[in-house]
């Protein structure tokens, strides 16, 4: 009997119900390096025109000024090297490179593990939430009647959504890990493999290899008799 890895029964051709692994992990790309390069506009436009944000304090403003020029120049850098991670990660499951998806599929694992220690900081620090939303403006909409809400159960509530989106974020990881193994395996068969009759194995050249090199040695000359 063969065994069976634990982790290959978790590996599916499909995701979303309806689309390929490849074509999902295409989608997901697409639609962070939209989501990214909005936030880049946003930031470059901030940076172009520092006037558009305005602290409340006059007083304050020259002292954080450098620090929020500082934010925003560390933002833009972050917007960039995941609009790079994104773009390889949709090239690579387009073109089938298992290679390109990996930083993707990092950021992935590493963007999981803070919500996680959020939903840990709530479970643990509950009265950090109440401490949070006193210190929020004044004229926040329904700051009021979230305060009002019994803290128990504001906590419980909280946890179930951000509950919610972790595994909405385990299920696209399982997706991207899916798609990288799907091309890898299809990748790993282009090989063939041919077994002689003394046991010994061969390995086959890949189609393409082999018909350049039969397009590189040319006929022999013609000789009439």
């Amino acid at each position: 009997m063969k065994m069976q890895s634990p982790w290959a029964r978790f590996y599916s051709n499909s995701c979303c119900l309806c689309c390929h692994v490849r074509t999902g992990t295409i989608i997901l790309g697409v639609w962070y390096l939209i989501i990214n390069s909005v936030v880049l506009l946003i930031l470059l436009s901030a940076l172009a025109d520092p006037d558009l944000y305005h602290l409340p304090h006059n007083e304050l403003k020259n002292d954080l000024d450098f620090m929020d020029d500082a934010n925003l120049c560390i933002a833009t850098s972050i917007s960039l090297l995941m609009i790079l991670i994104c773009a390889m990660a949709t090239y690579g499951a387009y073109k089938q490179h298992a290679a390109w998806i990996i930083p993707f599929f990092c950021y992935q694992i590493f963007d999981f593990a803070l919500n996680s220690l959020v939903a840990i900081s709530v479970l643990v620090y509950p009265n950090t939430i109440q401490d949070y939303l006193q210190q929020l403006p004044s004229n926040f909409p329904y700051k009021e009647e979230i305060l009002s809400v019994n803290p128990t159960c504001l906590v419980v509530i909280i946890l179930f959504f951000i509950s919610v989106i972790l595994a909405f974020k385990a299920y696209l990881i399982s997706c991207v890990w899916n798609c990288y193994r799907y091309i890898n395996n299809r990748n790993s068969s282009d090989v063939l493999v041919y077994v002689t009759t003394n046991d010994t194995t061969v390995l086959l050249p890949h189609y393409d290899d082999s018909a350049s090199a039969a397009a590189k040695e040319a006929p022999p000359p013609y000789i009439s008799a």
